[in-house]
């Protein structure tokens, strides 16, 4: 449903209508990280920082999640008050800011 390269163009995540994420080397085309986030729903949107170490991602279940690269987990509390689903989100340039 929805692909990004990150920043440096390494990696390349993926969300998809199977409730997943997963990060992919970008080069070798070879899956580096599969999602640890149980997601309810399609996977519509995905965004990397500009840093490359977080993606936002938008999904079916009305919530925006924000994931570490590193490691796959969640960081902070997931961003509530959609009253559908997230179809867009996106980071601000300096990465502290998301919109949806």
């Amino acid at each position: 449903n929805s692909v990004a390269f990150s920043p440096d163009c390494e990696k390349i995540v993926s969300g998809s209508w199977d409730e997943t994420i997963r990060i992919w080397d970008a080069k070798t085309g070879n899956q580096i990280c599969k999602s640890l986030i149980k997601h309810i729903g399609s996977i519509y949107s995905v965004s990397f920082s500009s840093d490359g170490v977080k993606i936002a991602i938008g999904s079916d279940d009305e919530i925006i999640y924000i994931w570490d690269v590193a490691n796959g987990f969640q960081i902070g509390k997931p961003f509530m008050g959609h009253t559908g689903s997230v179809y867009s989100v996106s980071f601000s340039p300096d990465g502290r800011k998301i919109v949806s």
